[in-house]
């Protein structure tokens, strides 16, 4: 699936892209983080929350043994939902089977043809395809509901990639994924919701239409994203695109001091991200860190934030006015209204190339990179 725009897609459509996290029995920006390990679950809200997505076309088997592209086969061009489950589980995989099983009724004559529903073991060394199908059976698995399992390395690969991987079983948690392939557009939501719930869900992601690939007003950096001034942790005022953008790599995330959840993570992800670029920072590449709390987020509070993650020169942390940090947000498809809603997205762009690309910026550092490393080296 496309996860890169040269700059002649608009950045405010990036808002609709995903990746995910699976479900805690927390808020998103409460949950306790280990800054240094691999993220933990987030939260799922019920009604659903927009993430960014890179689905791989990695290669599984499903309930009848037949060979599948997990993207190619099961994705591409469809709307989808997606949960993890494993059959020797006797906590919440059945109830999750049973929702399934209540969507696909509730769905009718759309199931397999305009819906598709998929379940993903998170235990491949156990669950082979006839136990996926007998699992299947018995909440009434019919055509348009595809279980696969695989290979474990593969299949550890496909969870981490879809944000659902914990090293063990009994600690994934009840996530579901609506993806509508065509508009790009993924949602991740609470796996037990009530089925009726889960199907407005599929409703309104199906009804999303694929973002323009259109020039913005005047086909350039300058003319979309514009002069708004912002305040770094110095103090120091800095223009959007002539003193951020203008000429450079950019990657550019969303954050608030007061953060408990989420923000950490993040900013550890971009401290190792400085660390991986070297002498590059502050040359060829910059960070960008934009408060989403500007009312909170005085330069003071930014340069202290900073001095936690070991920030170097070029990489700047970003406040102002809240008429100009919404503004900026807006131009970045990340306007909200409440600081806690912000999307965990890296937005990395090369303004030489008008190369732009996304990243979910809770996915483990070694996945981010390359994707990274492709913008930076990006030759037009």
């Amino acid at each position: 699936m496309p996860s890169s725009h040269r700059f002649l897609a608009p950045i405010a459509f990036w808002a609709v892209v995903s990746v995910l996290l699976p479900f805690a029995a927390v808020a998103q920006h409460e949950h306790h983080q280990h800054p240094a390990a691999e993220p933990p679950p987030a939260a799922a809200p019920e009604a659903g929350e927009k993430v960014a997505l890179t689905v791989p076309d990695v290669a599984l088997i499903d309930q009848d043994g037949k060979p599948v592209r997990f993207y190619s086969d099961l994705v591409r061009g469809k709307v989808v939902m997606i949960n993890f489950v494993f059959t020797t589980c006797t906590t919440i995989c059945p109830p999750m089977g049973a929702t399934f099983g209540k969507v696909q009724e509730l769905l009718g004559e759309r199931a397999g043809r305009d819906v598709h529903l998929i379940s993903v073991s998170v235990d491949p060394a156990t669950d082979t395809p006839e136990r996926m199908k007998a699992w299947g059976k018995k909440f009434g698995a019919g055509p348009g509901w595809t279980l696969v399992t695989g290979a474990r390395d593969t299949v550890v690969q496909l969870l981490k990639a879809l944000g659902s991987y914990t090293p063990n079983l009994n600690d994934h948690t009840p996530l579901v994924l609506v993806g509508n392939d065509p508009a790009g557009g993924w949602t991740r939501a609470y796996g037990l919701a009530a089925p009726a719930k889960l199907v407005e869900l599929i409703d309104r992601v199906a009804a999303e239409k694929t973002a323009p690939a259109q020039a913005p007003a005047g086909g350039t950096g300058a003319s979309y994203f514009g002069e708004i001034p912002l305040v770094n942790q110095d103090g120091q005022t800095m223009r959007l695109y002539s003193d951020l953008i203008k000429g450079r790599t950019v990657i550019i995330d969303f954050m608030f001091t007061s953060c408990t959840g989420a923000c950490p993570i993040m900013s550890t992800s971009f401290a190792k991200i400085q660390d991986w670029l070297g002498d590059r920072l502050g040359k060829e590449v910059y960070l960008v860190s934009v408060s989403v709390d500007p009312v909170t987020d005085t330069p003071e509070r930014l340069k202290e934030y900073a001095a936690r993650f070991k920030a170097r020169p070029g990489w700047y942390f970003l406040t102002g006015s809240q008429e100009n940090v919404d503004a900026v947000l807006r131009k970045l498809g990340n306007h909200v209204a409440s600081p806690q809603d912000h999307q965990n997205l890296f937005l990395l762009g090369n303004d030489r190339t008008g190369l732009w690309k996304k990243a979910f910026g809770l996915a483990p550092v070694d996945s981010i990179l390359p994707i990274v490393q492709s913008v930076v080296d990006d030759k037009g």
